[in-house]
């Protein structure tokens, strides 16, 4: 089939997106009247919020159906708990790699090593601040009891009711792996049935995907509109300037050459074929500053475009959006070290190489244990402050960053999705990008 020369190609529709919302951003609106700059921004707030509704929408239909038909068929040939083992190898892997790579960046560059008069000024104006206060109020009562909860969210006593609250997608995602799995003990004519229903509902929820897409572009124009907006583009100077950038150079790093080398070395596949293969979902993770609002392109993209069969993809996929969370781990990391020099600066505190280890253990294990809490990097870091002897109040210092780094380590969390797919599905016999994907097949 003969494609349109006139229609661009999904990731260029979205750069086009997002260069025209720098253009409004920090161009166009700032300059006209303020009545008429807010009346556009209350569109592009709501071209945006109906976009990411209609993404939400998709998830837990999404997930459901996707992970039943893919543990389903798994199930037939007993390979559910061979690829699950290899899933969270890859997850702690590539997150252990992340935060390494943010350790020593941080202490390389070391953003926090300013006089004791500027660190002084930082702290204290980020324990004061109305922000702050909104942080204090988001992160209250949070613990490293709340890595227990992640065991408690995998079995929510409703599933009902943990299918309408986004810190519960765990315990979807647990009832569906079992729900698949055991499908496979139906007798004959009852698995059969069940077969057709799943596989068929999962193929619904992939064309109501691909209608939903159409409109990321405007999607993505509504949503970074209004950031770029009021980015605090001229607050960023001095010490959080260097912080903001120590944050991008790890991302970048971990990116670029530690999920670069798993896509070369564990899956065979040359990294810059499948960045550009994914440059839509990138784009997308980047614009949503969420893994899981993406999925949903993130399945189709993956599917058809890295040649990944159905049920490796509707297995590691919807996971990885819950738990793999590298980008949020190395954030965790840095930011920790960042306020641990500032207090280091003032003669207050300073981390040895221990306290700098148990960071990282408490990234890793916070980056998987806190992800669907509400403002979760957040409470990750709120949990790993205190075990290191540093105080809660001070995550208020890169507020002013986090919206903006949000969506980049977003971003980088979607594509280490994706670059588990593919060694996964590689280490499952698969050949990505060289054969079509294993279709839904109707019995």
């Amino acid at each position: 089939m003969k494609t349109n020369p006139l229609r661009w190609s999904l990731h260029w529709q979205i750069l086009t997106a997002l260069l025209l919302a720098l253009l409004f951003g920090r161009g166009i609106l700032p300059n006209l009247n303020p009545a008429s700059a807010a009346t556009i921004e209350q569109i592009c707030n709501f071209m945006g919020s109906l976009f990411m509704n209609a993404l939400k929408m998709l998830i837990v239909p999404l997930i459901v159906a996707s992970i039943i038909s893919g543990v389903m068929h798994l199930g037939a040939n007993k390979g559910v708990g061979r690829m699950s083992l290899k899933t969270f190898l890859y997850y702690s892997l590539s997150g252990a790699a992340a935060i390494l790579v943010g350790l020593l960046l941080v202490n390389l560059i070391g953003p926090g090593r300013v006089d004791s008069e500027t660190a002084t000024a930082l702290l204290g104006q980020a324990s004061t601040t109305a922000e702050s206060e909104g942080l204090l109020q988001k992160v209250e009562g949070r613990d490293s009891g709340d890595l227990l909860d992640i065991f408690l969210r995998m079995f929510p006593s409703n599933i009902v009711e943990a299918a309408t609250d986004n810190g519960q997608l765990l315990g979807v995602i647990t009832f569906s792996i079992l729900f698949g799995a055991f499908i496979g003990v139906l007798p004959p004519e009852l698995r059969k049935a069940q077969t057709q229903f799943w596989d068929s509902a999962q193929a619904v929820m992939l064309h109501l995907t691909n209608f939903i897409i159409r409109f990321v572009p405007i999607g993505v124009f509504g949503l970074v509109t209004p950031v770029l907006l009021h980015a605090p583009f001229a607050d960023l100077l001095g010490s959080i300037a260097l912080f903001f950038l120590t944050v991008l150079l790890a991302l970048a790093i971990h990116l670029v050459f530690s999920l670069g080398l798993a896509l070369r070395l564990l899956g065979g596949i040359n990294p810059i074929t499948h960045f550009r293969q994914m440059a839509p979902v990138l784009l997308t993770a980047f614009s949503t500053a969420s893994s899981s609002a993406t999925l949903p392109l993130t399945i189709e993209t993956v599917e058809q475009r890295a040649k990944i069969s159905n049920k490796t993809c509707a297995f590691t996929l919807p996971l990885g959006a819950t738990v793999n969370m590298d980008g949020t781990a190395l954030y965790e990391c840095v930011v920790v070290l960042f306020i641990a020099q500032l207090y280091a600066a003032t003669g207050q505190v300073a981390l040895d190489l221990g306290q700098q280890f148990l960071v990282v253990i408490l990234a890793l294990t916070t980056s998987i244990g806190v992800a669907g809490i509400p403002a979760a990097s957040l409470v990750a870091i709120a949990v790993i402050l205190p075990a290191v002897g540093l105080p809660v109040e001070a995550i208020g210092v890169v507020w002013i960053t986090d919206r903006l780094l949000d969506m980049c380590r977003t971003a980088v969390n979607v594509f280490s999705d994706t670059v588990g797919a593919v060694v996964i599905a590689k280490s499952e016999g698969e050949a990505p990008y060289s054969a079509e994907p294993t279709p839904v097949v109707l019995d």
